[in-house]
């Protein structure tokens, strides 16, 4: 079941999310380069004919790259277990589910921006943001529970 935000609430939760954003950024850049090192490693491996192994140093990569994905799956989860969705990670791009006039759509934030400022339709998509106004905050809610 979907949860949904009013502006206010999710402006509230906007620092614990920002945190699980980060940390996912920069969890995915440390998996990025155990990756490539990983691949760089199995290069040489093959150049040499296996000949010069440095196991230890291979079981080094592979552990940072495994710990650095499941550090990445745990960070995205914790966004997603806020109620919110990982758009665009390379950007820090996050959407909070609302209700406008009764319809489901997204409050939108990205990685940088003071607050959350914008909103769009769940087919629109960041190129289909509108500016939050007056009229959006008199008629979307959230749940009443939250």
């Amino acid at each position: 079941m979907s949860r949904f935000f009013t502006h206010a609430q999710a402006e509230r939760l906007l620092p614990e999310v920002e945190a699980a954003i980060r940390d996912a950024i920069y969890l995915k850049h440390e998996h990025q380069q155990a990756e490539a090192a990983l691949r760089e490693a199995m290069q040489r491996i093959t150049m040499s004919g296996g000949a010069r192994v440095d196991s230890g140093k291979l079981a080094a990569v592979r552990q940072r790259q495994d710990q650095s994905a499941a550090g990445l799956q745990q960070a995205i989860e914790t966004v997603h277990g806020f109620g919110c969705l990982v758009k665009d990670l390379d950007i820090g791009l996050i959407d909070f589910p609302t209700l406008f006039r009764g319809r489901e759509v997204y409050l939108c934030w990205k990685l940088g921006e003071t607050g959350i400022e914008f909103w769009h339709g769940i087919e629109e998509g960041f190129r289909g943001r509108k500016p939050i106004d007056r009229d959006f905050l008199d008629h979307h809610q959230g749940d009443s529970n939250n």
